[in-house]
């Protein structure tokens, strides 16, 4: 099939990729003329574990970029939208983006004489594709939903880091639609994948989508209101964990304790879901607890620190870790965000390390100092903070025999050995 893409950010240049894989011909629409020119050279406007490797082999041949909406359309039989949907201050979703990629692919299907499917791929709350993104299109093509073209909603389900191997082994699919031509296009476009597709309509598609990551999110402020309770009690949460998670009914992934939960997705979702429960007259008690835990939980790794170190002024602090996880270079949501600016307004002398989103996090604190390795941010520190789940934090041991004070708080349960534990004053945020 001939599909194109309307956004190049994570999801869009993970989906167009992937659907190239698949053996579909595929268009990238995208404003930016820099990002065009990148994937039209096969290169990846942004890092993804594989993701570079399939838009190599296959730019320019089943994959090419354009700024003309016009020729991508009149070329293909599908269109994703994949733009991005930010929140507002109030954490309500900003859908300016989705609306102005509607119009212009309205005012495009208004020149075309096929039918053309219209496929919601951005993370909207129920309702969006229905009632925003049809008459939007209906409005600029002056054509007729269901009769001349078609609309449908098909969540993506992709972790950072892991979003090229999700694609490619699904453990669901979802596609909603307002009628059955315009699902069995979209179903057609996996059909080599090994995964059912749920048919369902477009809002039940949204919020699939929400119900499942905050769901997620959910488990960890479970796990991490529950590891806070251990730690008073001198109880190992993670043991805890790992006897509960064996219930079939409940599952061990997610009930790590830690710092919290970050990223381009959950905190989001969480908050635009909360923001369309307000609009339909409900207070989501239980999703405001989810966030005003996670929001609280990062802060307790200075408050540990304090315990240890006292008054944090002028005192040498590393920072290990600023991607919100590992395996990327996002910072979206980072918990290492509010760390840095509590340590900030302590006025400690922050120095930050990441293997992989230390440019990424210069943007945010220009004024911090940014290490080469996790050795030399160690150096001379006071404290560490270990924020993100890099592996090499898990190999950390003489590096800290270089602290001025060894005092570590371990955020995400990285620092294990007892050897290393006598050589240093470790704590952990819930253990």
């Amino acid at each position: 099939m001939k599909v194109s893409i309307i956004g190049s950010g994570y999801v869009g240049s993970v989906s167009a990729a992937c659907f190239a894989e698949l053996g579909h011909e595929v268009i990238c629409i995208d404003i930016d003329e820099e990002k065009v020119r990148q994937i039209n050279a096969g290169i990846p406007p942004i890092w993804e574990e594989g993701l570079g490797e399939l838009m190599e082999k296959h730019a320019e041949k089943h994959l090419i970029a354009t700024s003309d909406y016009d020729y991508a359309v009149q070329n293909t039989d599908v269109s994703f939208i994949c733009v991005g949907t930010p929140s507002d201050e109030d954490g309500s979703i900003d859908l300016s983006i989705v609306k102005a990629a509607s119009a212009s692919l309205g005012k495009a299907i208004a020149k075309k004489d096929h039918y053309h499917t219209v496929v919601v791929k951005s993370t909207v709350v129920p309702e969006t594709t229905e009632k925003v993104v049809l008459p939007i299109i209906e409005d600029y093509s002056g054509k007729k939903a269901g009769k001349d073209f078609g609309i449908a909603m098909n969540p993506e389900f992709l972790r950072e880091g892991k979003a090229v191997y999700d694609f490619m082994h699904p453990d669901k699919i979802v596609v909603g639609a307002i009628d059955e031509r315009s699902g069995f296009a979209v179903s057609e476009l996996y059909r080599k994948l090994d995964c059912e597709v749920t048919h369902t309509n477009p809002r039940t598609a949204e919020m699939i989508k929400y119900v499942n990551n905050s769901f997620l999110a959910t488990k960890i402020s479970f796990a991490n209101e529950v590891g806070n309770i251990c730690k008073q009690l001198d109880i190992d949460t993670y043991e805890v964990m790992d006897a509960v998670g064996t219930d079939f009914r409940i599952e061990r992934m997610f009930l790590n304790s830690g710092a919290g939960f970050g990223g381009s997705c959950f905190p989001k979702d969480v908050k635009a879901l909360i923001g369309k429960a307000k609009i339909i007259g409900y207070e989501p008690e239980l999703l405001k607890a989810v966030v005003s835990v996670n929001d609280r939980q990062p802060l307790k790794m200075v408050e540990l620190l304090q315990e240890k170190l006292g008054e944090l002024k002028g005192k040498r602090v590393a920072v290990l870790g600023l991607a919100f996880k590992n395996d990327t270079d996002d910072i979206r949501e980072s918990r290492s965000i509010p760390v840095i600016a509590e340590l900030l307004r302590l006025e400690a002398d922050v120095v930050a390390y990441d293997p992989m989103a230390a440019e990424s996090m210069q943007k945010v604190f220009g004024g911090i100092k940014y290490s080469n390795s996790a050795a030399e941010a160690l150096k001379d520190a006071y404290g560490c903070l270990v924020m993100t789940e890099w592996d090499e934090f898990r190999e950390l041991d003489s590096e800290f025999e270089s602290m001025a004070d060894r005092v570590v708080i371990d955020g995400r349960h990285m620092i294990k050995s007892k050897d290393i534990n006598t050589k240093i004053d470790y704590d952990g945020i819930c253990w």
